[in-house]
């Protein structure tokens, strides 16, 4: 029988730790840091609970470990947008679709990213720092220096990038955090999928009309933008588990 190579001991280790941080990312989306438990990671990774120690020292450094691997994934697939091989109109469509769809469909980070804003808000020491360092600062840098290209070679109105930044991305934070109040206003789910489709058309069709200095190619981009990007599929149960974080 041949003996074990090292390789293989080095491949099963690495999938044992991916699997590890999986299971944690879903446990710490859930239930948030103090709730918690490791045996239910260990459990949900088919691993030894000593395993998990023997990685990551505490459920602190575990917890770190998997936002911290969540994050990178956001960060590298936001600047893929922004670093797309178009015009700097059409990276700005297309980031600020993403961002929607980011927020309809990463359900762990988005627990994990409000769980974060509620700790420092009470002014615990959380884990804000770390996402501001591998997600926030080096996206935002791209999202100005794209809107600076777009200003200069006169495809974007003239102003101020970070209202821009504000109307493309933080109308997209404002509609999901007050899903509860428009459900007491308006005539429609706002998270019922149909709901959500007529509103990634909406914010597209609007940015291409507002910030293009020639709004005819703007909707013209806008209208491409929505045709090669499809909504996400969701995953089962997603938008209910929504529906619970709004009433936590």
């Amino acid at each position: 029988m041949p003996r074990p190579t090292h390789r293989n001991h080095t491949d099963r280790a690495a999938e044992s730790r991916q699997r590890i941080l999986d299971a944690a990312l879903t446990e710490f989306s859930a239930n948030g840091l103090a709730g918690a438990r490791t045996e239910r990671i260990a459990a949900a990774a088919g691993v030894n609970k000593a395993l998990l120690y023997y990685y990551f020292d505490s459920k602190e450094n575990l917890y770190i470990a998997a936002l911290e691997v969540i994050a990178d994934k956001i960060r590298d697939r936001s600047l893929s947008v922004l670093q797309a091989a178009t015009t700097p109109g059409e990276r700005l469509l297309r980031s600020a679709l993403d961002h929607f769809d980011r927020i309809l469909a990463q359900h762990e980070f988005q627990s994990l990213m409000q769980q974060e804003m509620m700790r420092h808000h009470k002014g615990e020491s959380g884990a804000m720092p770390i996402l501001v360092e591998r997600i926030f600062a080096p996206v935002q840098a791209m999202y100005h220096a794209t809107v600076r290209d777009g200003i200069e070679s006169g495809e974007l109105i003239a102003v101020d990038w970070l209202q821009m930044e504000l109307v493309a991305l933080g109308a997209n934070v404002f509609y999901f955090l007050s899903a509860p109040v428009w459900r007491m206003m308006m005539p429609f789910e706002p998270l019922a999928p149909e709901s959500l489709a007529r509103r990634r058309v909406a914010l597209v069709e609007f940015l291409g009309q507002a910030v293009f200095v020639d709004r005819r190619r703007g909707a013209e981009l806008a209208a491409c933008v929505l045709a090669d990007t499809p909504m996400p599929e969701l995953k089962a149960g997603a938008l209910l588990m929504r529906r619970k974080d709004e009433r936590a």
